[in-house]
C-alpha cells in the first residue's frame, strides 16, 4: 500500500539502526556499547528530589553549569566556554553540525565502513555525500581526503571496528585546507585513543564531538557536547536555536556536569574497562578468533569456521546480546561491547562451548 501521506524526500531516508533494547532483564547485553558501571556518584548526589521538583520550569537553553565543567575539564588546552556547545547526545551535535556545514556547494565525506548515523543525516538534509573505502585491513587513509572540497566527518576511533588514526594524520588533513571543517567524532576516545582537542586553538576548521554515555556512564542522560573554535560554535548555535532551543533537560545538565567533575571515578572506570578489553582479546584469539586493535569500549571479532550471523544468533538464543552488521566485508564479524570481568567470562565461556 502507498504512503500517501509520506514525503518524497522522506521516502529516501536511511534510518540509523539502533542496537537492540530487550525489555526482558536475562540477557547479558553486549551489543549497544553502555558502560557496564553506574553513573559517578557525584551524579546520584547531585539528582534530589529538589531538582526534579523543578522539572515544571524549563531548563538553561545556554546550559551554562555544564559549558563551565567541560571549560574546566579541557582548561589545559584552553577551551573556554565560547568553544562548547552541548547536545541531547552526541548524535545531536553531529546533526547539527550536517546542517550548519554541508549542503549546497558543501558535499560531505565519510566512510564506507563507520557510524551508520552520517548515511542517516546525509540522506536527511539530501546531501552530496562521498563514502571512501576504507583499505582492505579497515584502515582509514587521510590520503584519500586530502583533496576533498567538503566537509569530512571522521569516528576516531571508528565504528565498529575500534580502531584509531593518530591525531598527526589528522593535522595533515586540517592542514590541507584551512576553508573545509573537519569533524571528528571522539565518542569512544577515553578507551586508549589519543584526543585532538589539543589541536582546537591551532585550528579553526576543527569541530571535536564527544558523548557522555560511553566513558560517563550517561547513555540513558543523552548529553553530548561539541568543542571548536569561536566561529564553528557560533554556527552551530545557530542551527541549535534554529532546531531546538532547550535540547538538554534540567537533571541531564546536572548530571553530565557531575560526571565530568568526578575524575578520579572516570580514570577507575575507563582504566578497568581497557584492561578487561585487553583481556578478552587475548582470550578470543588464544581460541582462533580475529580480533582488530581497538581503542575503544567494544572489540571486533570473526572466526573462520563460524559466521558473524550464526555467531550472533548463536550467543542470543544462550543470552547473550551481541552487534552483528549483516553488510559487506562486515558480515564475518560480530561488535561486542566491554562489559564488567563476570559478563566476559560468561562471554568466553558461552564461545568456547559453541566452538566446541
Amino acid at each position: 500500500m502507498n504512503n500517501i501521506y509520506l514525503s518524497r524526500e522522506a521516502e529516501v531516508l536511511s534510518p540509523y539502526t539502533p542496537g537492540e533494547q530487550p525489555k526482558e532483564n536475562n540477557f547479558i547485553k553486549l551489543n549497544t556499547n553502555e558502560s557496564p558501571f553506574p553513573p559517578s556518584p557525584k551524579v546520584m548526589d547531585i539528582i534530589s528530589r529538589e531538582e526534579v521538583g523543578k522539572l515544571y520550569l524549563y531548563p538553561d537553553p545556554e546550559c551554562g553549569i555544564l559549558i563551565q565543567a567541560v571549560a574546566d575539564y579541557y582548561n589545559n588546552f584552553n577551551i573556554k566556554p565560547e568553544n562548547i556547545i552541548p547536545g541531547n547526545g552526541s548524535d545531536e551535535i553531529l546533526a547539527f553540525a550536517f546542517r550548519a556545514f554541508c549542503g549546497q556547494g558543501k558535499p560531505v565525506a565519510y566512510a564506507d565502513i563507520t557510524y551508520g548515523f552520517y548515511q542517516a543525516q546525509s540522506a536527511l538534509f539530501g546531501l552530496d555525500a562521498k563514502i571512501i573505502k576504507l583499505k582492505d585491513n579497515f584502515v582509514l587513509d587521510i590520503d584519500d581526503y586530502l583533496d576533498f572540497p567538503g566537509t569530512v566527518f571522521i569516528a576516531n576511533p571508528n565504528a565498529p571496528t575500534g580502531m584509531a588514526i593518530e591525531i598527526d594524520q589528522i593535522e595533515r588533513l586540517l592542514k590541507s585546507n584551512p576553508e573545509r571543517v573537519v569533524v571528528i567524532d571522539e565518542a569512544y576516545v577515553d578507551f586508549g585513543a589519543e584526543s585532538c582537542v589539543r589541536l582546537i586553538e591551532k585550528y579553526q576548521n576543527l569541530l571535536v564531538v564527544q558523548t557522555f554515555s560511553k566513558s560517563r556512564s550517561l547513555a540513558g542522560g543523552r548529553v553530548g557536547f561539541g568543542m571548536g573554535s569561536q566561529i564553528l560554535i557560533e554556527n552551530l548555535n545557530r542551527v541549535k536555536y534554529s532546531w531546538n532551543p532547550y535540547n538538554i533537560n534540567r537533571l541531564s545538565i546536572l548530571a553530565a556536569a557531575a560526571a565530568i567533575s568526578d575524575i578520579d571515578y572516570f580514570k577507575r572506570c575507563t582504566s578497568e574497562i581497557i584492561a578487561v578489553r585487553e583481556k578478552i582479546t587475548r582470550d578470543l584469539k588464544s581460541i582462533g578468533f580475529t580480533v582488530l586493535t581497538s581503542r575503544a569500549n567494544f572489540i571486533f571479532a570473526a572466526h573462520e569456521s563460524i559466521s558473524g550471523g550464526d555467531l550472533y544468533r548463536g550467543l542470543k538464543s544462550r543470552g547473550i546480546l551481541v552487534r552483528w552488521f549483516d553488510a559487506p566485508r562486515l558480515d564475518r564479524f560480530v561488535r561486542i561491547t566491554i562489559g564488567s570481568r563476570e559478563q566476559m567470562a560468561k562471554l568466553l565461556e558461552t564461545v568456547r562451548e559453541m566452538m566446541e
